[in-house]
């Protein structure tokens, strides 16, 4: 996917994933320097201009879900 979400879409996404919520890993793209798996579960600190959903994962890892590759789910 090589376009920016529309307005509506990241009103959507910063609604749905406001910071300090609790999230997991549905599934990611491909990645193989993510130690990232299905039902990893992290807080929600921030969601950036591209959608990206930028998460504290209790394992460690700051990863960010980008929009359209990688699905979570809210706890």
């Amino acid at each position: 996917m090589n376009e920016f979400p529309s307005q509506a879409i990241m009103a959507r996404i910063r609604a749905e994933y406001p910071a300090g919520c609790r999230v997991a890993l549905v599934s990611m793209g491909p990645d193989p320097y993510s130690r990232l798996k299905p039902g990893d579960e992290g807080t929600v600190f921030h969601v950036d201009d591209t959608g990206t959903v930028h998460v504290n994962w209790d394992c460690g890892s700051t990863l960010g879900m980008v929009y359209g590759v990688d699905v979570i789910r809210k706890l």
